[in-house]
């Protein structure tokens, strides 16, 4: 075995293992496999061009030599990042944990009980620091969240508002300038008009239906915006804020002074900056918006034994539900970096807290004072960490960057200092050096933080936080790392069994990938630093665009998109930029399969297009008659047409070339969701089949980790004719010629964990991604053939082969009273996540093994599979006391003294040998999801007291 191909280590099947699988699939070879399954027309000629193969070992030497070319200035530039100090024991016990980065999205919340907790740590921390009564459990970044208050207000406008066609949005222009960016883009395609001005002088008229403002500003004033929230009020004028989240520790919250909505970013809670990601956004508001608000909330509900319980609430409100009916297409949230967020509150608590901001405050306050002494002059008249100072920008950036120092220059004579958790008092003499040396003067030295306080009492904090036991019980190391393995302990990941979840791709996170995640030569860099101080950033970023480009067959890829939804909504925004570029503006038709993805339609609509569905014939295909009488019907005004492929229904539909080429005739472009990327890499590619742009989804292809619901990378690929329009961003010139403005708020989106996606490319090469796609398809195929005769298979390809994924038909077991969510419960018991469930048809599973699983671990998950079908054929529907609708079984009811179950302990919780050599148990019985949404709690504060009452 040669010990440093990293293929023989990603790669779950050994070579020993393949013959006698083929022989189950019932094939000669892994090629004949492939012939049967892919359309012979679409397959690739010519190998992929890419570099050779890495080892592990060359791997990480390379990344540690590309580390050394990005500088890590001391970076004062702030606007929305500020360099964190990182607890240890959040890095090591968290972000280099694969119990934690390694798990999915808690959709099965029996076996995550850990992870909500933690999300719940994570909302309570920020509905107290905002004052809010609801928060969600993540967005993606401030820019994107502010936007996504935008649509909500927008959404909600009375019903005056909307009869009289109210769209205008008033933007302070304090506001972020990528965030401002990121608005212009998501109002446009919405008909939402924007005015930007000053808050001072706004005209509350009567065309205005939301306000945003910044607090502080973007250059570090603080201002007192009571006034213009209470008379926004009485015009019937909704206002969200955008806050610093650490500021809010000696601000007064803005729920105090009654705003709508606060937004903002937890990166300064103990996240490194990362070149511009990934980072948890927060997104907080009044319970009655509860069903408006985006993104995932975790909420308190009861088990079966009416204990207290944790899931995801209200989900009905999400985009896989409403569809095109969605206000927002979120999917990805960043649940491992809120995770991380949520437990650098709970290890400082409300006076950690408290004493890191007013150490951060008493900086900029001690700075100010220096600078104030050598003659200078500073604008902020109330402040946090901010301040602004007049000064020649042009003496002073040369002296600064020698001294290895960033930053911001407003204009000429115009500078920003944003201060934070990291800066010493040997910094602050290093900043006043650089502005004396600038005047030409000399400059006393600092010895110590000046105790005096830059916050006017009237804005000042007088509310208390973080009461709770939560936040003031783990405040030393041994404590927070034994609460973090309680709560891992709790949550099922890759760690631990396979999750084999059809659309998702639970693959391999190989450690060589994410160990560079820890390095602080790529941890530390600011995304607005000047470009040539990020050079191996700059490096291994153009690098994985041109491999993902080759890949995919297409001309160039923006990264920025930082999540699947965001990639899918960047490429139709680009589709929709080439049309107007051609004078066909009025090209808004969006043709979508009725078996698509539930973001793809909201995607749509979020661009400002019409959905028409279009059918699926009887064997799952899309219904190419009906397509080709739509696309006509609508050939003045098609736009796009959105296609999976291979399709949802894990098939590789053979007339998707003449598909593709019916939409291009009547001037649509096409659309190809990357969700199932992991069947076409080295085999075939969206360029082949005739698409325009592909969204890739990095954290399933391209082994970015999951990380229980986020961090996702969505960059997309596009032909030639699209490249001029990929996103720009408004600080850090990126995108194409004729660029739309953002989509994310860095100008790279979540640049750090696209070393992971790099690694994974390089250590692979053109071989192990190709094999990679070939063991992807036969594990698949595998299970399929395994599992014949005990479950029906609903789609198969013409030759009766599966993709990489395939859907079994749950249906018929209603009939002894077993739906499809008995089954996923009952995997719990053998140790196994459930696949998707219910995806893309009610009461089925969509099962994906992915190429990293090995052959044991397919036999055991066909074994529990197997077994779980013998115990459907033993239950009735007139006896619903059976092994499955009582599925989980929880250690405590395993044990407890009385047992009023008609079949056994052993085979209640130990059904399969194998089960007892690595039991988990989950540490809840079902969850009652109903009840959960009658009585939202979605902060950990009143747990005790609910139950109590309960």
């Amino acid at each position: 075995m040669k010990t440093d191909v990293f293929a023989l280590r990603h790669i779950g099947i050994r070579e020993e293992d393949l013959n006698s699988m083929l022989n189950t699939v019932g094939v000669e070879n892994l090629e004949q496999l492939i012939f049967e399954t892919i359309p012979d027309h679409i397959r690739l000629k010519e190998p992929l061009q890419l570099d050779p193969a890495m080892s592990e070992h060359k791997f990480l030497a390379h990344t540690e030599e590309l580390s050394k070319k990005n500088k890590v200035f001391r970076t004062y530039i702030g606007l929305g990042y500020h360099e964190s100090l990182i607890p240890s024991v959040i890095k090591r016990n968290i972000l280099e944990n694969p119990g934690w980065y390694t798990a999915y999205t808690p959709y099965q919340a029996e076996i995550a009980q850990g992870r909500l907790e933690a999300l719940l740590n994570f909302q309570t921390i920020v509905s107290d620091l905002t004052g809010m009564e609801l928060a969600n459990a993540s967005l993606l970044d401030e820019s994107t969240a502010a936007a996504e208050a935008m649509t909500m207000l927008f959404d909600v406008r009375s019903r005056d508002q909307k009869k009289n066609g109210v769209v205008k949005f008033f933007v302070s222009e304090e506001i972020l300038p990528q965030t401002l960016s990121l608005l212009k883009t998501r109002s446009l395609p919405l008909g939402i008009e924007l005015v930007i001005g000053n808050h001072d002088e706004f005209d509350f008229d009567s065309g205005f239906y939301g306000a945003l403002l910044q607090y502080p500003g973007k250059f570090g004033q603080v201002y007192d915006y009571s006034g213009f929230v209470a008379k926004a009020k009485e015009n019937d004028i909704k206002v969200a804020v955008a806050a610093d989240i650490m500021s809010l520790v000696l601000l007064t919250p803005p729920g105090e002074f009654g705003v709508d909505v606060v937004v903002g970013t937890t990166q300064r809670f103990g996240i490194p900056l990362g070149y511009g990601g990934p980072h948890a956004a927060f997104f907080a508001t009044k319970e009655q918006f509860k069903r408006n608000i985006p993104g995932r909330i975790i909420g308190v509900t009861k088990d079966t034994d009416g204990k207290p319980a944790l899931r995801m609430a209200l989900q009905t409100r999400e985009q896989h539900i409403k569809r095109d009916k969605a206000t927002s297409n979120i999917c990805t949230a960043q649940v491992l970096l809120a995770v991380m967020a949520g437990m650098y509150g709970v290890y400082h608590g409300p006076k950690g807290l408290k004493y890191i901001a007013s150490k951060i405050n008493a900086t900029a306050v001690t700075l100010t004072d220096a600078l104030e002494n050598l003659g200078l002059y500073q604008l902020n008249t109330a402040y946090f960490d901010t301040i602004t100072v007049k000064a020649d920008a042009k003496k002073v950036r040369p002296i600064a960057e020698a001294n290895e120092v960033n930053f911001y220059y407003v204009d000429h004579d115009t500078i920003s200092i944003a201060v934070n958790e990291a800066t010493s008092i040997k910094d602050l003499n290093q900043i006043i050096e650089i502005f004396a040396e600038a005047l030409g003067k000399k400059s006393s030295e600092v010895t110590e933080l000046l105790n005096t306080t830059s916050i006017p009492e009237n804005i000042e904090r007088s509310s208390s936080f973080m009461e709770n036991k939560v936040f003031n019980s783990y405040h030393s190391e041994t404590e927070l790392m034994r609460y973090i393995k309680k709560l891992e302990r709790k949550d099922l990941a890759l760690n631990h069994s396979m999750i084999s979840l059809g659309s998702c791709t639970m693959k391999l996170n190989a450690a060589s990938e994410m160990l560079p995640l820890s390095s602080a030569n790529w941890g530390n860099i600011h995304p607005f630093v000047p470009v040539d101080q990020a050079e191996g950033y700059q490096i291994i970023l153009k690098e994985l665009a041109k491999d993902l480009s080759t890949i995919t067959g297409f001309a160039d890829t923006s990264l920025q998109p930082n999540s699947g939804a965001q990639g899918e909504y960047a490429g139709l925004m680009v589709i929709r930029a080439y049309h107007e570029s051609r004078g066909e503006s009025e090209r808004n038709i969006c043709l979508i399969p009725s078996s698509a993805h539930g973001t793809n339609p909201a995607s749509a609509v979020m661009a400002g297009m019409k959905v028409v569905v279009t059918k699926t014939d009887e064997k799952g295909n899309i219904d190419v008659a009906d397509l080709e009488e739509k696309a006509k019907l609508h050939s003045d005004k098609l736009a796009a047409l959105m296609v999976t492929y291979p399709s949802t229904h894990g098939v590789f539909e053979s007339s998707i070339k003449q598909i593709t080429k019916i939409i291009h005739d009547h001037g649509g472009q096409v659309y190809m969701d990357g969700a199932n990327m992991n069947a076409q890499v080295g085999l075939t590619n969206p360029a082949t089949i005739g698409a325009d742009v592909c969204h890739l989804n990095l954290h399933k292809t391209f082994a970015i980790p999951h990380g229980g619901g986020g961090p996702g990378v969505g960059p997309i690929c596009v032909a030639p004719q699209l490249v001029p329009f990929l996103p720009s961003n408004p600080v850090i010139e990126t995108g194409g010629e004729d660029a739309i403005t953002a989509i994310s708020a860095a100008p790279w989106g979540s640049s750090l964990v696209c070393l992971i996606s790099y690694g994974y490319i390089k250590m692979l090469g053109e071989q192990g991604l190709t094999h990679s796609t070939k063991i992807a398809i036969l594990n698949a195929n595998y299970i399929k053939h395994k599992l014949e005769g005990k479950f029906d298979v609903l789609y198969t390809g013409e030759k009766g082969r599966a993709a990489h994924e395939m859907i079994l038909d749950c249906r018929p077991f209603k009939k002894n009273g077993i739906e499809v969510t008995d089954i996923a419960k009952r995997l719990m018991d053998y140790g196994f996540h459930a696949p998707t469930v219910s995806f893309p048809v009610a009461g089925t599973v969509m099962i994906e093994p992915t190429e990293s699983e090995n052959l044991a671990e397919l036999d055991r998950f066909c074994e529990a599979m197997a077994s779980i079908r013998a115990e459907i054929d033993e239950s009735s529907a007139d006896e619903p006391n059976n092994v499955l609708k009582n599925a989980p079984h929880t250690l405590e009811m395993t044990t407890t003294d009385e047992w009023n179950f008609p079949y056994s302990r052993q085979k209640a919780s130990f059904p399969l040998p194998y089960v007892a050599e690595n039991k988990f148990w989950p540490s809840v019985r079902r969850v009652d999801d109903a009840y959960g949404d009658r009585n939202l709690i979605c902060t950990c504060a009143p747990i005790e007291a609910y139950m109590e009452t309960e």
